[in-house]
């Protein structure tokens, strides 16, 4: 396999918001011709129109979609999942790869459904793929091959960056960067109201909190150094940084954002447990 052509045939059912940055990133990734992609869904306007700006093939029948198709990325919700795999059930065989991003579903409960070995993918994208700048966990059923493990998490490293977790560990995964970027939202807007409080113009203050998000997160990425190490950097004695810290520190803002990921964590594993019963 090259390292950056799978050359392989896909189809992507769901062409929602998650679907179509798979789309756009397998293709700006140059993983696979447009001709070889086939995306399913229930709007036909927004199929055609998908169809239309990126020249690849589309369609209302999941199961056509499946048939000829070598990998097959399930983009939808999970309360979807028993119906598309039945309709694809007679479309479907062991040497397919399925991809599922529906959060709660087990690797399991879709084996079960598909009545084969199959091999099967689970992942946990966020929002940032959208814009290429996610993070994906990924997850190997028992029959995935090697060559399988490559396929998967090139898809994902074309939406941005991956790790490679245990089934087991998706609820966290789903409590940490899942629902992880709601808790930056509201740090950022809490930042700019902050700005605007002490007398920022609104747009000012709009810019400077997102983009000291965004390049303290890079900072911490690019230099490989402990966010506390990054902290301390910035910390003087008796300056305004300690001092905020302080007030932080009072009010729980760490426990409370580890509260946050254990409680998120919590309701995916109640709520994965309702799916698959």
């Amino acid at each position: 396999m090259s390292p950056t052509h799978l050359n392989r045939s896909i189809a992507i059912i769901g062409a929602g918001n998650m679907g179509t940055s798979l789309l756009r990133g397998i293709l700006n990734a140059n993983l696979t011709p447009s001709k070889k992609i086939t995306i399913s869904g229930t709007r036909i306007d927004r199929l055609e129109a998908l169809g239309k700006e990126y020249a690849v093939q589309h369609t209302t029948d999941n199961a056509e979609a499946a048939k000829n198709s070598e990998i097959i990325i399930l983009c939808i919700k999970a309360y979807m999942i028993g119906r598309v795999l039945d309709e694809m059930h007679a479309s479907l065989n062991e040497h397919q790869l399925i991809i599922s991003i529906a959060a709660g579903v087990t690797m399991e409960s879709i084996q079960k459904r598909t009545g084969k070995k199959t091999q099967v993918v689970r992942a946990m994208p966020n929002i940032a793929s959208t814009i290429g700048y996610g993070v994906t966990a990924v997850a190997f059923g028992t029959y995935v091959h090697e060559r399988e493990h490559n396929v998967a998490m090139k898809i994902f490293e074309a939406v941005g960056d991956v790790v490679v977790v245990d089934e087991h560990l998706l609820d966290a995964v789903t409590g940490l960067s899942g629902s992880g970027p709601a808790y930056i939202y509201m740090v950022i807007e809490s930042l700019i109201d902050g700005g605007v409080k002490m007398g920022l113009p609104r747009d000012i203050a709009t810019k400077l909190a997102v983009q000291t998000v965004l390049g303290s997160a890079m900072l911490v990425k690019q230099s490989n150094i402990h966010p506390a190490i990054l902290r301390d950097q910035v910390t003087t004695p008796g300056g305004t940084t300690i001092n905020a810290i302080h007030e932080l520190e009072s009010h729980g803002l760490r426990s409370m954002l580890i509260d946050a990921v254990a409680t998120a964590t919590r309701r995916s594993k109640e709520l994965s447990e309702l799916i698959n019963t």
